[in-house]
């Protein structure tokens, strides 16, 4: 398991959801928003359900209750979970860590 990436190493963020729809499609759209309202570029953002995430996924977000899940699929995954569909503030720390060129630790819920 990995507890931290730089950003500077990310290239693609999934969010894993249950079936891949819906209010998956909603948060990646808020995401992605919230990304280019920071000029944050260069960064693919998709959904995927959690039990296809790809093995050699480096960030994944994902509803507290799929984390179990997401961390069997990926194990070295850094994992960032939320309880909140919209608004979660895992959302902002998310884009500050770009802006700052910082880095996403896992922060499981």
């Amino acid at each position: 398991m990995t507890d931290a990436i730089a950003v500077s190493n990310v290239n693609t963020i999934i969010l894993a959801c249950e079936a891949g729809m819906g209010s998956s499609l909603m948060v990646v759209n808020s995401l992605k928003k919230k990304m280019k309202k920071a000029k944050v570029s260069g960064i693919t953002i998709m959904h995927k359900p959690a039990r296809a995430v790809p093995e050699n996924a480096n960030v994944i977000v994902v509803h507290e209750g799929l984390a179990k899940m997401a961390r069997s699929k990926a194990p070295d995954a850094v994992i960032l979970t939320f309880k909140h569909f919209l608004n979660d503030p895992i959302f902002d720390t998310i884009v500050n860590a770009f802006v700052n060129d910082g880095e996403l630790k896992n922060m499981v819920a």
